[in-house]
C-alpha cells in the first residue's frame, strides 16, 4: 500500500462492538493449543505419533506463531487490520473442525498449523487493533483481551478432557476427536463477528506503509529486545506447561482428568493477572518489583515440582500461575511502550514471532530431553533456570521508556 493512500472510509466502532469483538477472539486465541497437553497420550496412541512427534506436536504452536507472525503485519497493511482478523479466525475455524479426522499424525500436524496459523496472526494483530480502535478505552480493552486470552488456555486445558471422557462414556464414540471438534463450533463466533466488524472499519491499518514509518529497524531497540526475551522465555514455559505439565503430574500418579485441572488452575492464575496488570502498567511508578517476581515464581514453582509433584500438586500449580503474569504483562506492554499505532504493529509483529521461535524449543527439546532421560529432573532444572533469565529481562524492560523514542531518526 502506498503511504499517499488514505485508508478506506470506515463507519467508527461503538464501545460495545469493540469489546464483544475482543472478548470473542480473546477466548479463542489459546485453546487449540491448550486442548492438546491433557488429550495428548490418547491423541498420541490413537494417530500413532512417535516420541518425536509428540515433542513436535506440543512445539507446533510456538512455532506457527512464530513464523506465521513474521508475516502478520505485512498481511494486514495489505487487506487491513479487521479484516485479516477475519481471515485469522477464518483458518482457525476450518483448522480446528478438520483435524481430529486425519488419517496420519503428520496430516493431523498439518492441518493443526492451518489453525495455529490463524491464531497467530491474530497474536500480533489483536493490540495493533486495539490501539487503533481503542482511544481512551484502550486501557480497558487491553485488559479484557490478555484476561480472557488466558482464560480460553485454561477453559482448553480444563474442559478437553472431561468432555471426552464423557462423549466416550455416553456415545461409545472417541472422545478426544470429539472433543477438539467442540473448540471449532465455539471459533465461529468470532469468525461471524470479525466478518460483521471488516464490513463496518474498511481498510483500517494506520495510513502509510510499515517501511515508510520514520523510525530505525526494531533491532535497534533495547526495549524491543528485552520485551522480547521476556515474551519468549514466559511463552515457552507456557507451551511447555500447556504440552508437557499434565504428563509431569499424571508420571507422578495423579489421574489425567485431575492433571487436566491442575494446568487449568496454573493458567487460569492468568486471568487475575490479566485483570491487574494492564491497570498496574498504566499507573505504577515502577514494574522492577513486579517482573522479578515473576522469574522467582517460575523458578520455584519448577523446584516443587522437582522435589513434591505427587504431595502439594495444587500449590505448584498456583506458584506457577504467578510466574505466569509475566504472559499478560508483557502482551500489556506491547502497547505501552509505543505511543503511533504503526509502531505497536511492528512491535507486535518483532516481539511474538521472534519469542515464539524461543518458545517453539522448550516443548520440542522437553520432548527430546524426556525421552533420552529416566525421569523429569533434568527437565524441570533447566526449566528453573529459564526464570532467572525472566528476571533479568523484566529488569531492562521494566524501565518506563517508549520504543518509538529509541527508533527516532536523529
Amino acid at each position: 500500500m502506498d503511504s499517499s493512500q488514505p485508508t478506506s472510509p470506515r463507519v467508527p466502532l461503538s464501545a460495545g462492538l469493540a469489546v464483544v469483538a475482543v472478548v470473542a477472539i480473546a477466548i479463542n486465541l489459546r485453546a487449540a493449543a491448550t486442548s492438546i497437553g491433557p488429550l495428548l497420550e490418547e491423541i498420541t496412541e490413537s494417530a500413532g505419533f512417535t516420541p518425536t512427534g509428540s515433542g513436535l506436536l506440543t512445539a507446533l504452536p510456538g512455532l506457527c506463531f512464530a513464523v506465521m507472525g513474521l508475516l502478520a503485519v505485512r498481511f494486514a497493511v495489505r487487506v487491513g487490520l479487521s479484516r485479516g482478523l477475519a481471515w485469522a479466525m477464518t483458518a482457525l475455524v476450518l483448522g480446528l473442525a478438520v483435524r481430529p479426522w486425519m488419517p496420519s499424525p503428520w496430516l493431523f500436524v498439518a492441518v493443526s498449523g492451518v489453525a495455529l496459523a490463524g491464531i497467530a496472526v491474530g497474536n500480533v494483530l489483536v493490540p495493533a487493533w486495539i490501539k487503533r480502535h481503542g482511544g481512551l478505552n484502550t486501557v480497558r480493552l487491553m485488559t479484557i483481551y490478555s484476561s480472557l486470552l488466558v482464560l480460553g488456555g485454561s477453559l482448553g486445558a480444563l474442559v478437553s478432557a472431561p468432555l471426552a471422557v464423557s462423549v466416550s462414556q455416553s456415545f461409545a464414540a472417541s472422545g478426544w476427536q470429539s472433543s477438539l471438534v467442540f473448540w471449532a463450533l465455539v471459533a465461529v463466533v468470532p469468525l461471524v463477528i470479525w466478518w460483521l466488524v471488516s464490513v463496518r472499519t474498511g481498510h483500517d491499518f494506520p495510513r502509510g506503509a510499515v517501511a515508510d514509518a520514520p523510525t530505525l529497524p526494531l533491532y535497534r531497540s533495547r526495549t524491543a529486545w528485552a520485551l522480547t526475551v521476556l515474551f519468549g522465555f514466559q511463552s515457552m514455559n507456557a507451551y511447555v506447561q500447556f504440552g508437557w505439565l499434565p504428563q509431569v503430574y499424571r508420571d507422578a500418579g495423579i489421574p489425567a482428568v485431575q492433571s487436566g485441572t491442575l494446568v487449568a488452575v496454573l493458567s487460569g492464575m492468568g486471568v487475575i493477572g490479566g485483570v491487574v496488570m494492564p491497570t498496574v502498567i498504566a499507573r505504577a511508578r515502577g514494574l522492577w518489583v513486579w517482573l522479578v517476581l515473576f522469574g522467582v515464581f517460575t523458578t520455584v514453582g519448577y523446584l516443587g515440582l522437582l522435589v513434591a509433584a505427587d504431595t502439594l500438586p495444587w500449590l505448584w500449580a498456583v506458584v506457577l500461575g504467578l510466574g505466569g503474569f509475566a504472559f499478560p504483562t508483557a502482551i500489556a506492554l506491547i502497547p505501552a511502550r509505543s505511543r503511533d499505532p504503526r509502531v505497536t504493529a511492528r512491535l507486535s509483529g518483532f516481539v511474538q514471532p521472534i519469542g515464539y521461535f524461543v518458545a517453539a524449543a522448550g516443548p520440542f527439546g522437553v520432548g527430546l530431553i524426556h525421552a533420552a532421560t529416566p525421569d523429569w529432573t533434568l527437565v524441570l532444572v533447566l526449566l528453573a533456570c529459564s526464570g532467572v533469565v525472566m528476571s533479568v529481562a523484566g529488569l531492562l524492560v521494566a524501565r518506563p521508556r517508549a520504543v518509538d523514542d529509541e527508533l527516532s531518526v536523529s
